[in-house]
């Protein structure tokens, strides 16, 4: 997931900060880390209902939740759900444009290079899937990551254009569906009875957890025929804004920032609502809604983002570090989870309330921040980074700075 970070410029020494040169190449990429870095913050607050109890795999409430709890959880639906994702794919896009102008710097075949990238990244995420977390989505990036080499040449518009398609086919074939009455929970107890099982399993060993895993994968599996054309139609309008280099001059773009957020917080948000009031994903109407509406309060955010680190570069550097380790900071979110959550660690799953998970996977959040600055300070890569990089090149690259 790009979380990948892209492989831009390696020249073996700390880059200047956005302060520094904020007109800059440099202070270009660091915007891009911070919004990537914002982006995990956005993706980890979603993903922390999953490890704090089974029900919401299973798309229904926790029967302990209050009505203050379900409004916090509601909220997140509403704000983050269907649209941090997005964020993620629209910056793999973009940043795969990057990728392509650093081989071509160095003279470098790109394609085979980056098929190998997107091998290793499978297997990472494959690990990842049954060991850490059943909503993986790196392997879904590393085959979606295959189609976009296969498009690398598109132009810009006719990468818009294809992914507003895509977005309008998978929001009919929805709609469709839920004229037709289908349903994603046909049987409410019988939903409940298998969120409580799954409750009960996370709280158990290794063993258990990774069972619970691979039992669930092929219903996650079957939710990426909405998600994994919603991320490749991002992964365009990510390419067609690399291609024009659109984050190079923030400032430069601040006309369309501004009719992003113009158009995208009222119908974003209006879209949210009736996806969050309708029950989130398990009503069809409202997921119809959501896939129509989620990009627009997704660029929405990243335009309000982006000026919000133009204007304040601090800010920007203070994020960056996360999304410069994006890929080993995924990870390591989901081994956090799970070792506050599962039976491998505390054991938390289904004794924490919305509220009290939120500020959990914000403190996890902080932790990351810290620690990502400290390690750059003294490393030139993650150590998921630095594996993935050593398997694209077949070398080892030098670790300290």
């Amino acid at each position: 997931m790009n979380v990948l970070r892209s492989d831009r410029r390696d020249h073996g020494r700390p880059r200047p900060s956005s302060g520094d040169n904020p007109t800059g190449d440099d202070a270009r990429i660091n915007v891009v880390d911070a919004l990537r870095g914002t982006a995990l913050l956005l993706i980890l607050l979603v993903n922390v209902a999953f490890f704090r109890s089974g029900f919401a795999f299973h798309l229904v409430d926790d029967p302990a939740d209050g009505v203050l709890d379900r409004l916090v959880a509601g909220a997140v639906e509403l704000l983050f759900a269907m649209k941090a994702y997005l964020l993620f794919a629209f910056l793999f896009g973009y940043s795969f444009t990057l990728q392509i102008d650093s081989a071509a710097r160095r003279g470098a075949a790109f394609g085979r290079s980056f098929r190998r990238r997107m091998a290793g990244l499978f297997a990472i995420g494959a690990v990842h899937a049954v060991l850490l977390f059943h909503g993986d989505i790196l392997t879904t990036y590393a085959l979606l990551g295959l189609v976009l080499l296969a498009v690398a040449r598109i132009a810009p518009r006719t990468a818009l254009v294809v992914a507003a398609a895509i977005v309008g086919v998978v929001a009919f074939a929805v709609g469709v569906a839920a004229v037709l009455g289908a349903t994603l929970v046909p049987d409410q107890a019988a939903a409940l009875a298998a969120g409580a099982q799954s409750t009960q399993a996370l709280r158990g060993g290794i063993g258990a957890v990774v069972l619970e895993h691979l039992r669930s994968l092929p219903a996650m599996l079957g939710g990426l025929a909405v998600q994994g054309p919603l991320a490749f139609a991002a992964f365009l309008v990510g390419l067609a804004a690399g291609k024009h280099r659109m984050l190079a001059s923030v400032p430069a773009h601040e006309h369309l920032l501004r009719r992003c957020e113009q158009v995208g917080y009222p119908v974003g948000l209006a879209g949210a609502t009736v996806f969050a009031v309708g029950g989130g994903t398990a009503n069809l109407t409202g997921l119809m809604v959501s896939i129509v509406t989620a990009p627009l309060l997704a660029a929405a955010y990243a335009a309000t983002l982006l000026r919000l680190f133009t204007r304040l570069p601090r800010v920007a550097d203070a994020v960056a570090p996360a999304g410069r380790l994006a890929l080993t900071n995924y990870l390591g979110q989901s081994l956090g989870c799970l070792l506050v959550f599962t039976g491998v660690g505390l054991g938390l799953a289904g004794r924490t309330s919305p509220a009290q998970t939120l500020l959990i996977a914000l403190a996890i959040f902080g932790v990351q921040v810290a620690a990502s600055a400290w390690w750059l300070r003294r490393f030139r890569y993650g150590p998921a980074e630095w594996v993935l990089r050593a398997w694209t090149h077949r070398t080892r690259p030098a670790m300290r700075r």
